[in-house]
């Protein structure tokens, strides 16, 4: 029997009935599940998850969705903080802002006086939410929460540890890094002098952060006056005064001259040049689990950040961002939003996101959950972050940083410290004249909100 008389055969006319009636049944299906999601409530959000952190949230997004049938968040990567926060301001000058916006914690003093933001706790009050506001864990109430409740809905908070490569580690004779600076700096040139590494540390990007202003906080020292910006507007900064951090930056001019510290380059980042293999160590955030699990082939590590000899060290500063409401929307999205917001605070999402990302669970409840399952002796490195932010008691120095326009500020820090690294300015004189120009701008953002 050919195939041509099977198809036109009894078998195969059945065959084609049915097959006929199951693409109609498929059709019909996909029809009726276009119509459930054009009858949902769209809620737009646009975030700033990157690499394998878009991934993630595209997961997160996807399981709020299959958990209800009355919204869908549709979310939409704007690049990272800077580009979405500019992306935002543009498109809510002419009505085109969306329901949700992830914005940094250095955005937060932006967007808190914007005028565009609805509070989250009135929403939330208003949708029929109730949220436990006083659960929140202590370094994460510390800087979002104002008079016992927060503007925005902390999301992925994070705070800068160090990576380790523990192979290249031990076959320079080392158990794991000293605690102090002084003791990792000797430990990086041994493991330079042995021929172990390209490369003994990758600078990170978002260094000013890790290196600069937590460094500042770990070792107790002054970044502004008014407590950091928590005090009031009228703050200024004051981080070229101070000696430590003069000598952070000269430390690390020393390492790059010496080919210890490397910037990353030639079409490698520096998540990669750690993860590679090339660099034996990464000062970054704690969310960088995500990449480090997936793509490091050795054994790694990762521990507290050092400190300078002789001090005690303090709690180090929250980073990452939070999820902000903002105004002009109709009624239906914020039920949405305020549906999102719930799924996002909950203890099961919060273990979950904690567990794939990295960031630190922000509620207690979370946290707890995390611990009863065992979750951190079987992952101790993920531990280390919440721990770390809630060493002693946070102090002025060590809140956290709230300045108005930080990003343009950092901007400035950066450029300023670029001349360090190229041999055209000492360190000192890279840090006064960052302080003066980011001084006025606080001025600026000062008389803009006066009175307010």
């Amino acid at each position: 029997m050919t195939d041509k008389s099977l198809e036109n055969g009894p078998l195969g006319r059945a065959f084609k009935t049915v097959a006929a009636g199951a693409a109609a049944l498929v059709l019909g299906l996909q029809i009726a599940g276009d119509a459930l999601a054009a009858d949902r409530v769209k809620v737009e959000w646009w975030n700033a998850a990157n690499g394998r952190l878009a991934e993630i949230t595209k997961q997160l997004i996807s399981d709020f969705n299959a958990s209800q049938d009355k919204y869908e968040v549709v979310g939409v990567s704007k690049g990272n903080y800077e580009e979405t926060m500019a992306a935002m301001v543009a498109a809510y000058r002419v009505g085109q802002q969306p329901v949700l916006i992830q914005a940094a914690e250095r955005g937060f003093q932006t967007m808190y006086r914007s005028g565009a933001v609805v509070p989250v706790p009135e929403l939330m009050e208003r949708e029929g939410f109730k949220i436990n506001w006083n659960d929140f864990v202590a370094p994460v109430a510390g800087f979002y929460l104002i008079n016992g409740k927060p503007a925005a809905m902390p999301f992925n908070s994070s705070t800068p540890i160090f990576w380790y490569n523990a192979e290249q580690f031990k076959a320079a004779g080392f158990e794991k890094p000293g605690e102090t600076w002084q003791e990792v700096e000797k430990q990086l040139y041994t493991i330079k002098e042995k021929g172990i590494s390209k490369c003994q540390m990758a600078l990170a990007n978002d260094f000013y952060w890790s290196l600069i202003e937590n460094y500042a906080a770990i070792q107790d020292q002054p970044y502004g006056t008014k407590a950091n910006g928590f005090g009031g507007l009228d703050t200024e900064f004051v981080f070229n005064k101070s000696p430590l951090i003069v000598g952070q930056v000269e430390r690390l001019k020393k390492w790059m001259d010496d080919g210890v510290l490397q910037i990353a380059g030639q079409g490698l980042s520096p998540d990669q040049l750690f993860i590679s293999g090339t660099c034996s160590t990464y000062v970054a955030s704690t969310a960088a689990h995500a990449a480090v699990e997936a793509g490091a082939k050795f054994k790694w590590s990762a521990t507290f950040l050092p400190h300078e000899k002789g001090i005690e060290p303090k709690n180090s500063t929250i980073g990452g961002g939070a999820l902000w409401v903002l105004k002009g929307k109709s009624e239906d999205e914020y039920k949405g939003a305020a549906a999102f917001l719930n799924f996002v605070a909950s203890p099961k999402t919060q273990v979950w996101w904690s567990k794939q990302t990295g960031y630190v669970p922000v509620t207690n409840a979370a946290y707890e959950q995390a611990k009863a399952e065992g979750y951190y002796k079987e992952h101790p490195t993920r531990e280390i972050a919440i721990l770390q932010l809630s060493r002693g008691t946070p102090d002025d120095n060590s809140r956290g940083f709230r300045f108005g326009n930080h990003n343009q500020s950092m901007a400035l820090l950066v450029e300023e410290i670029q001349g360090v690294w190229t041999g055209q300015k000492t360190a000192q004189q890279a840090l006064d004249s960052a302080a003066s120009r980011g001084n006025q701008i606080l001025r600026q953002y000062e008389q803009l909100h006066a009175g307010k």
